[in-house]
């Protein structure tokens, strides 16, 4: 995404000295701003994750914090955390909390500082007539799963104290079919996938990762220290603009998705807009109506930790809270960050 157009000054005549010196003092700082390139890189191919940030550029708010905002794709041959972590770009955004803890205990320096989803909407689906609705159902199925979703069934059954004995996995693809064939009884994805989920039907039964007390976020930014130490501010007018677009889509939804695909025109806008009310349910509940768009807790981040570290998936070493996050950008924007839930 690039820049909509110049970020008007301040025009208003400033009579009195104290007020010319002020408004001199205003006008260096916009200058500064305005020659701050954001780049967000992403995880995955630029879409409906990023419903707010498009918003956000459309309407103009980052080029009101002095950002030229850019998102950088990503993609099964893009490694997001190598390129942020040498550099290269500002702001990353990864699918899975798990990934910055994973790349903390590999000593690489970055830091969550805010997250988009404030509960994962990874799922287990099955049907009616084989429901999976508890944790407890799962003993003697057969769990169609892609590979790296393997470390997530393996984490609700250990919360659950369930013996991974007693459940099959079958690796697939991100198709839904094999559940449909009874080729497996439980196949996994994300809810906000609604176009992927029509094919299951109304007989489909849910049962989301979170509810079963594997607590993760999705969709979390992050920075190096480097940025969070010398661009604090940047990552501060980033967030408080980005917020801001969130809180218009989840107000505006139809319109939020015609300013979607003026960012992104491939996508399709129906599936975009059924995606939209899946997602936006996710960004938004009672912690970001307290607390604001982005939030997170220290708590959940602590859980995860100790989750990965007893399932062995630290090879190098468990990291430390504070070397995965930091709340240093949401205290900062904690006036600032829509309240919406």
């Amino acid at each position: 995404m690039g820049s909509n157009g110049p970020i008007l000054g301040r025009r208003s005549l400033l009579r009195t000295g104290a007020g010319l010196a002020a408004g001199v003092i205003a006008l260096t700082d916009r200058a500064t701003a305005e020659s701050a390139t954001l780049n967000m890189q992403l995880g995955w191919l630029g879409g409906g994750n990023q419903l707010g940030e498009a918003c956000a550029h459309q309407l103009g708010y980052f080029q009101e914090e002095g950002l030229d905002f850019h998102v950088q794709p990503g993609g099964p041959n893009n490694d997001g955390i190598a390129i942020v972590a040498s550099g290269r770009y500002e702001v990353g955004e990864v699918s899975s909390s798990p990934s910055l803890m994973l790349a903390a205990s590999q000593d690489i320096p970055i830091r969550c500082f805010a997250v988009s989803a404030q509960k994962h909407p990874y799922t287990f689906f099955s049907l009616q007539k084989n429901p999976v609705r508890t944790p407890a159902d799962f003993p003697g199925k057969k769990v169609g799963i892609q590979a790296t979703g393997v470390i997530l069934l393996r984490a609700l059954l250990a919360k659950n104290k369930i013996d991974a004995k007693d459940v099959q996995i079958v690796t697939v693809g991100s198709d839904m079919m094999p559940l449909m064939t009874g080729q497996v009884d439980v196949v996994t994805g994300w809810l906000t996938n609604t176009t992927a989920l029509k094919v299951l039907g109304p007989d489909r039964v849910d049962l989301r990762l979170w509810d079963t007390g594997v607590h993760l976020y999705a969709n979390p930014y992050y920075a190096t220290t480097d940025t969070l130490s010398g661009k604090r501010d940047m990552l501060v007018r980033f967030l408080r603009a980005a917020s801001r677009g969130w809180a218009y889509a989840y107000a505006n939804r139809d319109k939020a998705i015609e300013l979607l695909m003026k960012e992104f025109p491939n996508l399709n806008a129906a599936d975009e807009r059924a995606a939209a009310d899946v997602m936006l349910s996710y960004c938004f509940d009672a912690g970001t109506k307290l607390s604001g768009y982005g939030t997170m807790d220290p708590k959940i981040w602590q859980d995860q930790i100790d989750t990965w570290s007893t399932l062995g998936q630290f090879s190098k070493r468990t990291p430390k809270l504070d070397e995965v996050m930091t709340m240093e950008i949401l205290n900062a924007t904690q006036d600032s960050r829509p309240k919406v839930g």
